[in-house]
């Protein structure tokens, strides 16, 4: 055999070896680089939806091409109760509609500044890999639109918001919203998914002065917040507005931070998170009592609810839920199950240092304030947005108090019996076992700092709301007990 026939050969043994491993390395590449994924020839408009709802799930659909249209709208809102601010928005939500997509979609983007606006924007998307994250290409003035496109080839939940100059200014009025890639075949399934967004609000006024504000470039830069809020609004995840489920379901939550300066310290009151994805990418921590998020980032979390009650939600730099605005209640409803929790098993008697109730070391009263001249309903309006800042996470949006922990003022026997006892209550605390509407209640509130006028004003509407008996609280009233040793 000669060399030249024996080499002949060989290639000819090896040329189909090469071929082959070519082959497993371009499905090789196929597999792992997500530029490559086919989309399909199909074009869909992408659903939309306003917090805190989600679309549906992908599922096991392939790529495809999404269009999605969204308007920038500039609008007057509440932030609180009887308070104003003027919100930049997209879709003219706070957070933004939630935008899903799956690996390796192709998005044609419509942003659409309305007519009646009065300054350009932007988006810049983290799922974008591009220059600015879309923003170069989407600047757009009043009355007009543009077009881009991406592929998303990452997946994770992004957060999206205005970069247009000053920044802070845009984000801190509301623009900024979720967008999720999910990976090939969907996330697992849950029973129910819901959308949160914290961000911090700056303010020309204080938290929960009456009237119209709008944005403060100083107080940002000081990162003072005077709301750090859930979606945008005080209360807007409790009350008729709660989230809710069942016990024994599964629950998602997709929750960001807008920011545009302060880390959410996100917690659950009642419940453990049984899993994190972290930082709304691919590693998952189990088991988790707080999350951070940081501002500009979002995090996938997923329990399951075993009993009924009214779960808290809440950034666990706790005066932002307590006194700035971010909290919200998940409801849930069902059989109990004592095995997971029992409820109150007991009460008896402890007096370790004696009877006599204890005041707070160090804690100051508020100086008597003159009386304001008011009228009733003004009262009712001044105290309407004070209880949301000071009184709502114990008594509820609805006075309805927690079951076995805090008393109901909705219809309530005890308030409505005696206006002079329910001063001294705010003046100066109470601790001990009480009755109210045929309930025994044994829990302590302390005594509140505030002035005359704010004490009528919150006393005036609880009588005035819930099927009370009316009654308007004066300063003078006030000032009568508070001079009483």
């Amino acid at each position: 055999m000669s060399i030249a026939f024996a080499l002949n050969t060989r290639k000819t043994r090896i040329l189909p070896i090469l071929l082959a491993l070519t082959l497993m390395t371009c499905q090789k590449k196929t597999e792992s680089d997500n530029t490559m994924i086919p989309v399909a020839d199909t074009q869909v408009d992408a659903v939309l939806t306003s917090p805190p709802h989600v679309p549906a799930p992908v599922g096991d659909r392939t790529a495809e091409k999404l269009v999605v249209k969204m308007e920038i709208r500039e609008k007057e809102a509440e932030i609180a109760d009887g308070s104003t601010f003027l919100f930049w928005t997209f879709g003219g939500t706070v957070p933004g509609p939630f935008i899903r997509t799956r690996l390796g979609d192709e998005v044609e983007f419509h942003l659409q500044n309305h007519p009646d606006n009065k300054l350009p924007h932007n988006i810049d998307l983290h799922a974008v890999t591009g220059p600015g994250g879309g923003a170069e290409a989407s600047f757009v003035a009043p009355g007009h639109e543009k077009v881009f496109s991406f592929k998303v080839i990452n997946p994770g939940l992004f957060v999206y918001h205005c970069a247009a100059a000053p920044v802070g200014m845009h984000i801190g009025s509301g623009m900024y919203g979720l967008i999720l890639v999910e990976p090939r075949g969907g996330l697992p399934p849950v029973d129910r998914e819901y959308y949160i967004m914290q961000g911090d609000f700056y303010t020309t006024g204080k938290t929960g002065d009456p009237g119209f504000h709008t944005f403060n470039m100083q107080k940002a830069m000081e990162e003072k917040p005077d709301y750090v809020l859930f979606n945008g609004r005080v209360n807007a995840l409790t009350g008729d507005s709660a989230l809710t489920a069942n016990a024994g379901e599964t629950i998602r939550l997709f929750v960001g931070n807008g920011g545009p300066n302060l880390v959410s310290s996100f917690h659950i009151i009642g419940e453990i998170m049984d899993r994190v994805y972290l930082e709304g990418g691919k590693v998952v921590n189990e088991n988790v009592q707080t999350t951070l998020i940081p501002a500009g980032g979002a995090a996938i979390i997923e329990f399951k609810v075993e009993v009924p009650g009214t779960l808290v939600l809440v950034d666990h730099s706790i005066t932002r839920s307590f006194n700035k605005g971010a909290l919200a209640n998940l409801v849930v409803k069902g059989d109990y199950n004592a095995k997971v929790f029992s409820g109150e098993l007991m009460e008896g008697i402890y007096l370790p240092e004696g009877s006599v109730i204890q005041e707070q070391p160090g804690e100051k009263r508020a100086a008597p304030a003159p009386p304001a001249t008011r009228t009733k309903e003004e009262r009712i309006e001044l105290g309407r947005n004070l209880y949301s800042r000071s009184c709502i996470a114990c008594h509820q949006a609805d006075g309805r108090g927690l079951a076995n922990a805090f008393p109901p003022l909705a219809q309530s026997d005890f308030l409505n019996a005696d206006e002079t006892r329910a001063i001294n209550i705010v003046l100066r605390g109470l601790s001990g076992q009480i009755t109210v509407n045929g309930k025994t209640f044994n829990s302590n509130m302390p005594a509140q700092v505030l002035d005359d006028d704010q004490i009528a004003n919150v006393l005036t509407f609880v009588y005035n709301n819930w099927g009370n008996k009316g009654s308007e609280i004066t300063p003078e009233m006030v000032r009568a007990q508070r001079e009483k040793k």
